[in-house]
């Protein structure tokens, strides 16, 4: 075996530039590999944040057409001890309107436990002016309704329900969530103002929550509904709602996987031909080898070492250079608003099996000229020159 690999790497020493285009093939290949499934990986994950990083990723709601369902304590301390789970928050919403300057505009009157709904929906980050509601009567309004009706901290609004009560909304803070709707819609409170406002004590809308790995909501989702016991409440997750989100994820991963193959299997190809081509260059070598006494076996061990060096040369110098053109990608491809089109992702694992494949397709490309050596007779190439 010593042998074989001293020779394999003396051979590759001899013709560098036969050994350089390999690498260079090698590295090409491995470098593409991991630079598109990062890419991929890396949008998939900008598209899901930017889509439920901040919402309810599994949502207990009410059964068929009710309403409202019974808080339950014993049911929201069991789901806040769930290690699955990374957020639970209950909530009480109804429509309603407000009136300002005799104009009226219907909205959704939310109402939260702040502390544990900033978990979810980060309110605290996405606050442009104020403060967190502290006060029963306080609230947060959103930027557009904001500007559009020329509202700021301090300011009181009249909130009035389709069963003709009216309430007046101390302004406490300003938020921006990013969606025009919601922040022209949504009114946030205190959950114990919003109940009092419909005068519904211990009824609850939903109870929201947001999971540790967001691919499993729906399997997470299943356990949960298993473990409830309760006809009056459904459970709910985001794939469920979002067919077409996964869609378009499953077909950007199915393109990925089929983009990988090929050019895998263009770097194959090109290995085992040039390894081919090298068993005839070599010929000459391997005949007065064979005729000292290397046998057959040891003969093709010495391209199956070549291929191993080559591959796992290519595979490190390919994996560093994909993670390199990973990140200048995320540095200077900017969305409009300055942030990276599309975040720096690296999978370890991935790039691991990337590497560790070109390696074995680099070995499994010099099988062909491996077996080749088998059938070279020392004495007609001797005898042949």
């Amino acid at each position: 075996m010593r042998l074989a690999f001293s020779i394999a790497y003396r051979f590759l020493k001899s013709n560098k530039g036969q050994t350089d285009l390999i690498l260079i093939g090698i590295i090409i290949g491995v470098s593409v590999q991991i630079f598109i499934g990062s890419l991929i990986d890396g949008l998939q994950i900008s598209l899901v944040d930017k889509t439920i990083g901040n919402a309810s990723q599994i949502t207990i709601v009410p059964a068929g057409k009710d309403k409202y369902f019974l808080e339950d304590r014993a049911l929201l301390d069991t789901l806040k001890t769930n290690d699955n789970l990374t957020a639970v928050s209950e909530s009480y919403d109804n429509s309603a309107f407000i009136n300002i300057n005799g104009d009226t505009y219907p909205i959704l009157l939310r109402g939260l436990e702040f502390e544990d709904a900033n978990m979810i929906y980060e309110f605290s980050d996405k606050l442009i002016e104020g403060n967190i509601p502290q006060l029963q009567n306080e609230t947060l309004i959103g930027a557009t309704l904001a500007t559009d009706n020329n509202l700021k901290i301090g300011d009181e609004i009249e909130i009035l329900t389709p069963e003709g009560v009216n309430q007046r909304l101390k302004i406490s803070g300003i938020f921006d969530l990013k969606v025009s709707n919601l922040n022209k819609t949504w009114i946030v409170m205190p959950i114990e103002g919003a109940r009092a406002i419909f005068v519904n004590d211990n009824q609850l809308t939903s109870i929201e929550m947001q999971v540790s790995d967001v691919f499993k909501a729906d399997t997470i989702a299943e356990e949960i509904k298993n473990n409830l016991n309760n006809s009056s409440v459904d459970v709910v997750n985001w794939k469920e709602e979002n067919e077409e989100l996964l869609s378009g994820l499953s077909g950007q991963s199915a393109s990925s996987i089929m983009i990988q193959v090929f050019v895998l299997l263009a770097v194959l190809l090109g290995i085992s031909s040039v390894l081919a081509i090298s068993v005839v260059q070599k010929s000459k070598q391997l005949g007065i080898l064979k005729a000292m006494g290397i046998k057959d076996n040891q003969a093709s061990f010495i391209f199956l070492f070549q291929g191993l060096i080559l591959g796992t040369v290519g595979a490190i110098l390919g994996s560093i250079f994909g993670v390199l053109l990973t990140y200048i990608f995320s540095i200077f491809v900017k969305s409009p608003d300055g942030t990276s089109l599309v975040p720096f992702y690296l999978d370890y694992k991935f790039i691991g099996m990337s590497a560790l494949i070109a390696i074995v397709a680099s070995m499994i490309a010099a099988l062909i000229p491996a077996r080749n050596t088998s059938k070279l007779n020392p004495i007609e190439v001797i005898k042949n020159g």
